[in-house]
């Protein structure tokens, strides 16, 4: 069992990568820093993955995996993009999120969305990998389901038929842009240990 900092205050993202790396130890970063909080001047999402990881590597003097993830809409140029969390305001509402995407779409057929989620790793001396995970599906014309966070009750799975906020915290964690990105994050650390 390893201890895993990761470099959020977001709960949910938290609970995701807990269920993900059920077999270790997942420590939010605010457990070790109060307020730690970089601001994400990045215009990628790696970019903005790699200021967190490297200051709180830094920080801490230990490894560190930071990530960014978000939303991007066909019909809305990629918006929200890098500014998911905040697309509606810097009061960081999903509500006030969801309810801008929708009106963003209300005379758009095309609803295709991607979540993207970009890790980065940084060890205690300064080295950055990152890993990149997509979930391809599509923006319901209303919010369907309980469960996630975010943008989850608005983003249809077509194959399973069902939103994010649809799925149970293991369904999620199989098919996830989350789980993608960490399963690759995964094979380099494996195979860095061989």
């Amino acid at each position: 069992m390893a201890d895993i900092v990761i470099a959020s205050s977001n709960q949910g993202k938290i609970n995701d990568f807990k269920v993900i790396f059920a077999e270790d130890n997942v420590i939010g970063i605010n457990e070790m820093i109060e307020d730690f909080d970089v601001e994400e001047t990045g215009t990628t999402f790696e970019e903005n993955a790699r200021l967190k990881s490297e200051a709180a590597a830094k920080l801490l003097n230990a490894t560190v995996i930071a990530d960014d993830s978000g939303l991007e809409v066909a019909a809305l140029n990629g918006e929200p993009g890098v500014y998911s969390a905040r697309y509606a305001g810097l009061q960081k509402s999903d509500e006030a999120n969801i309810e801008k995407v929708l009106k963003g779409l209300e005379n758009e057929e095309n609803r295709a969305a991607r979540f993207v989620c970009v890790i980065s790793m940084t060890t205690a001396n300064g080295e950055t990998k990152t890993f990149k995970g997509t979930v391809e599906g599509e923006i319901t014309l209303s919010q369907i389901g309980e469960n996630g966070f975010g943008y989850d009750p608005i983003f249809l799975i077509p194959e399973r038929q069902k939103t994010m906020a649809q799925l149970t915290a293991e369904e999620k964690s199989e098919i996830s842009h989350r789980r993608k990105a960490i399963d690759l994050l995964k094979a380099y650390i494996e195979g860095e240990a061989k």
